[in-house]
């Protein structure tokens, strides 16, 4: 197994409790009778334990093979009120396990609506099976006008640029291969989403014969994602001859064992570790080597960056932004570990600027490192360890998310906590990540609205760990996603989200400032088009209407403490919970500066 498979092992399963919902009337259907039916047996033989969907008549021979003939079991069905919930619910549960969940959209019109969701996955790396349908492609049998402009030519040419691969297979056979081909394209690295589009009339088809049955292991092989013995040792000569080591820790598994193997390295090598909130927890945050996130690499005034000679990327999201704080030509040496140049295509610029590299290896950092530990712990000597950064206790003005998270702090203790989405402006020190699954990252393609159905997906996943997911959410992004809340609420899967709402689009403000400010016009104009006011949007009232319970709007710092102690008692009650904190508009001035530097 690979490390991101041995932490999933566990998720295979439905959760009873989401199982026990919409129980269909048996039908008594023990062979596959149609082309959706051999769809259906695939899916199943794969053991994915749930389909989230928003329902279309393009593929309402497969709901009812679902249904009907597998019982509304491996898949069960997750109905979602818009398909880029359902997507974005596939990939929540994806960032928490490793493997690709299914969705369902219908045609080429649940499609659009997916598509930002599956740009998310794209970025963020993450496996998704969406499927897709289309037709009658036999235009002699489409029902007049609906079926025309529900069929394109060439569906898969709308995600074609930002996903792994696409097939529209015409044959029960051809069905089944693409089904197997695609999941394993999806959960091979680097991972990413796929699409697959039936014909109506291949779903609608009475099956002819029997397909013959065949071993699915045989057809979904590992793929070697180590490198090669003489790299690695490469690599750590460089590692134990460097003055100072910095350590830019990006995508991995959420495997405690490649987490530990990170941490054992960096003390070998006594490298500074640099993390980044926009993917999962790669490092302890409280630990003395831990420097901090992107804001914090800069050689001049970062304390352990200034004598930095060699780099060593673990999958870094976009390395080349990182080394310029270098200088244009860095004189710094560069080991980039990654597999992800080989999905970079000429459609999306995803894969950022091309970075100077000394030395890659193309292969799993989750794979190498403990390769990595085993050659410098050979003559690694001992480092005195530098002193942890010190979290402020200064109490801060106004009400902002600092606030948020210093409630939360108090309230949770040490209870373990999975964080299934931050908002852009959180600062990394203000929540201490001491497991991989502390936190599982943003929504990857900064699309707005993915973050309510990352943290539905991800609080399934989540389901019998103990862990209390939460989500921290912006205004902006609840309200375009808001419709996950119901998914969660029907389908039982308890979730805290703390709504941080400044009643604006406040990162577009600042971009209003900066355009103000370069051609000498009025910056008291920034926030027109921008915030949410008359009326303000009752947050916590969104989430009731779909069965949520809902708390505020919290107005004062002191009340909250209180408010999110039973917001938490209803979550472990099996509950979801809203609760709407009206917090100021702005940033820090080191975030509105590093946001500034960045472009944001």
């Amino acid at each position: 197994m690979t490390p991101s498979q041995s932490a999933t092992a566990r998720a295979v399963n439905a959760d009873p409790a989401v199982a026990a919902v919409e129980r269909p009337t048996p039908a008594g259907a023990n062979a596959p009778g149609f082309g959706s039916d051999v769809i259906a047996d695939a899916l199943r033989s794969l053991d994915i334990p749930y389909i989230a969907l928003t329902p279309g008549a393009s593929y309402r021979g497969l709901h009812d093979s679902i249904v009907n003939y597998l019982g509304n079991t491996k898949p069960q069905m997750l109905l979602c009120l818009h398909e880029e919930a359902a997507v974005a619910i596939a990939h929540g549960y994806a960032k928490v396990t490793g493997k690709a969940m299914v969705t369902a959209v219908h045609s080429n019109v649940g499609l659009m609506h997916a598509t930002m969701a599956m740009f998310n996955a794209w970025c963020d790396r993450m496996p998704v099976v969406v499927l897709g349908a289309t037709g009658p492609v036999d235009a002699v049998k489409r029902r007049p006008w609906i079926d025309w402009i529900h069929t394109a030519r060439d569906q898969g040419a709308l995600i074609r640029d930002y996903t792994k691969w696409d097939d529209q297979p015409s044959s029960p056979g051809a069905a089944r291969e693409a089904i197997l081909r695609g999941t394993w394209i999806a959960n091979t690295l680097p991972q990413g989403p796929v699409y697959i589009n039936f014909d109506a009339e291949l779903q609608e088809a009475k099956v002819s014969e029997q397909l013959p049955p065949i071993e699915v292991a045989r057809y979904m092989p590992t793929v070697s994602t180590a490198a090669p013995a003489e790299l690695v040792r490469e690599a750590a000569a460089m590692l134990k001859g460097a003055k100072q080591v910095l350590i830019l820790a990006g995508r991995a598994s959420r495997d405690l064992d490649a987490w530990n193997a990170r941490v054992a390295l960096a003390e070998a090598l006594n490298a500074r570790v640099v993390t980044d909130l926009k993917i999962g927890a790669t490092f302890p945050t409280d630990h003395p080597l831990y420097v901090g996130s992107p804001r914090a690499i800069n050689p001049e005034s970062v304390e352990g960056l200034k004598n930095v000679d060699v780099i060593l990327s673990l999958d870094w999201v976009d390395l080349a932004g990182a080394l310029r704080y270098f200088g244009p030509t860095p004189s710094v040496k560069v080991i980039q570990v990654s597999l992800d140049h080989r999905i970079h295509n000429g459609w999306s610029m995803d894969h950022q600027a091309l970075p100077p590299v000394d030395l890659l290896l193309s292969a799993n950092p989750d794979l190498v490192v403990p390769e990595m530990v085993k050659e410098v712990g050979k003559s690694a000597k001992p480092h005195a360890m530098p002193t942890p950064r010190k979290v402020s206790d200064k109490e801060p003005s106004g009400f902002t998310n600092e606030h948020i998270a210093r409630s939360l702090r108090k309230v949770l203790g040490d209870r373990p906590v999975t964080y299934t989405h931050l908002p852009l402006s959180w600062d990394d020190s203000w929540v201490t990540f001491k497991h991989p699954l502390d936190y599982v990252g943003s929504d990857g393609g900064g699309g707005v609205g993915g973050g309510p159905g990352i943290s539905v997906g991800a609080a399934l996943a989540l389901k019998g760990t103990g862990r209390l997911p939460i989500a921290i959410c912006g205004d902006g992004d609840f309200l375009m996603g808001v419709t996950a809340v119901w998914t969660a609420v029907h389908y039982k899967i308890p979730l805290l989200f703390v709504l941080a709402n400044n009643r604006s689009f406040y990162n577009d403000e600042l971009h209003q400032e900066r355009m103000a400010r370069a051609r000498n016009r009025p910056v008291e104009n920034k926030w027109i088009g921008q915030r949410m006011s008359d009326p303000e949007v009752d947050l916590a009232a969104m989430g009731r209407a779909q069965g949520a319970v809902g708390f505020g709007p919290v107005t004062k710092p002191g009340d909250l403490p209180a408010i999110l102690e039973k917001a938490i008692a209803a979550v472990d009650a099996g509950q979801v919970a809203v609760v709407d904190v009206r917090v100021e508009p702005g940033y820090t001035a080191v975030m509105t500066a590093a946001m500034t530097r960045a472009g944001n």
